[in-house]
C-alpha cells in the first residue's frame, strides 16, 4: 500500500487577512499621496514666485504670491484707502471676503436645494411613468445643453437684478444633472429585485421606497456632486449684475477695475470652497451609501 506523501515547508502557512481587515501599507499609501500633493503645491507656488520675481510676466497680468496674499488680507480687514489717506475701508466693496463667500454659498444652497427638491421626484416620475418621460425628456435635454450666459439676460428681465434671478440661474444649472442622474439610477435598478419584493407581498410604493430609492441613491449623490460643480462655475455669471456681496461678483468687479491680485485671491477662494464642498458630499456618500464599490 502506498504511503501518503507529506510535503514539509519551512516558510510556514501563508497568513490570510480576515475580511474587512485594513490592508498593510494603506496608511503609508495615504501619507505618500498627501506628500505628493503638498510637494506639487509647493513647487507650483515656488514656480509662480520665480516667474514673477524674474519679471517674465507683467504684474498686471500675473501678480506674485505676496501681492495676492496682501490682497486677501486686505479684503478680510479694515485698511486705509491709500498710504497717507486716513479714510478706512472695510474689506472689499464694504464687505469682508468671507462675507462675499457666505453670500454666494447661500445663493448656491438655495438654488441647488431647489434643484434637489424638484429634480429627484421628477427623475423618479420620468423613469417610472413612461408617458411622463416621453413628454419631458426632450425639454430636459434642451435645458441641459443651454449655457447659463445664454439666458441670464432673460432671467433679469423676468425677475430683476436681485437675488431671485441669481437663484433661478443656479437652479437651472443644477437641475438637469440631478434629474438625469436620478433617471439613470432608476433605470439601473435590476428588475428581478423589484419583482422579488413584489412577490413577497410588497406594494408598488413599498418597492419604490425599499428597493428603487436606496439603489438609486449613489447615482443621485453623484448627480448632486456634478450639480454643485455646475453651480460654482455659474456663480460668476449669476453675480455679474448686482452681485455684491458675492465672491463671483467681487471676482468680476475687481477684474474690470484691474485689481488682479484681488481677482486671483477670489479665484483661489472659489476653488478651495468648491473642493471643500465636494469633499463634504463625498463624505456624505460614504455615510449614506457605505455599500457602494463593495462586492
Amino acid at each position: 500500500m502506498a504511503q501518503p506523501v507529506t510535503t514539509v515547508t519551512t516558510s510556514g502557512p501563508t497568513p490570510v487577512a480576515p475580511p474587512g481587515a485594513p490592508r498593510r501599507g494603506s496608511g503609508r499609501g495615504r501619507s505618500t499621496s498627501w506628500l505628493i500633493r503638498i510637494s506639487v503645491l509647493v513647487f507650483t507656488i515656488v514656480a509662480w514666485w520665480l516667474v514673477t520675481e524674474l519679471k517674465l510676466i507683467r504684474p498686471l497680468y500675473l501678480p506674485g504670491p505676496g501681492a495676492v496674499w496682501h490682497a486677501f488680507v486686505q479684503a478680510n480687514s479694515d485698511h486705509q484707502v491709500a498710504p497717507g489717506v486716513n479714510r478706512i475701508v472695510r474689506g472689499a466693496q464694504n464687505y469682508y471676503l468671507w462675507e462675499h463667500l457666505v453670500a454666494s454659498l447661500q445663493r448656491i444652497a438655495v438654488g441647488v436645494g431647489a434643484a434637489i427638491v424638484v429634480g429627484i421626484p421628477l427623475g423618479l416620475m420620468m423613469s417610472t411613468v413612461k408617458w411622463i418621460g416621453i413628454v419631458t425628456e426632450p425639454y430636459l435635454n434642451f435645458l441641459r445643453s443651454l449655457p447659463p450666459l445664454g439666458y441670464i439676460g432673460l432671467l433679469i428681465v423676468w425677475f430683476g437684478i436681485g437675488d431671485t434671478s441669481k437663484i433661478w440661474l443656479l437652479f437651472l444649472a443644477a437641475f438637469p444633472p440631478i434629474t438625469m442622474a436620478t433617471i439613470s439610477g432608476v433605470r439601473g435598478v435590476r428588475e428581478d429585485q423589484v419583482n422579488a419584493v413584489l412577490s413577497l407581498g410588497a406594494s408598488r410604493r413599498q418597492a419604490l421606497t425599499s428597493v428603487t430609492i436606496p439603489a438609486t441613491l449613489p447615482e443621485v449623490l453623484n448627480g448632486i456632486r456634478v450639480a454643485v460643480g455646475f453651480a460654482w462655475t455659474t456663480v460668476v455669471a449669476a453675480e455679474l449684475n448686482n452681485g455684491i456681496p458675492g465672491i463671483g461678483g467681487l471676482a468680476y468687479l475687481s477684474g474690470t477695475q484691474l485689481q488682479t491680485p484681488l481677482t486671483i485671491a477670489c479665484i483661489i477662494v472659489i476653488g478651495v470652497a468648491a473642493v471643500a464642498l465636494d469633499g463634504i458630499i463625498k463624505l456624505l456618500e460614504t455615510v449614506l451609501v457605505p455599500w457602494r464599490g463593495k462586492a
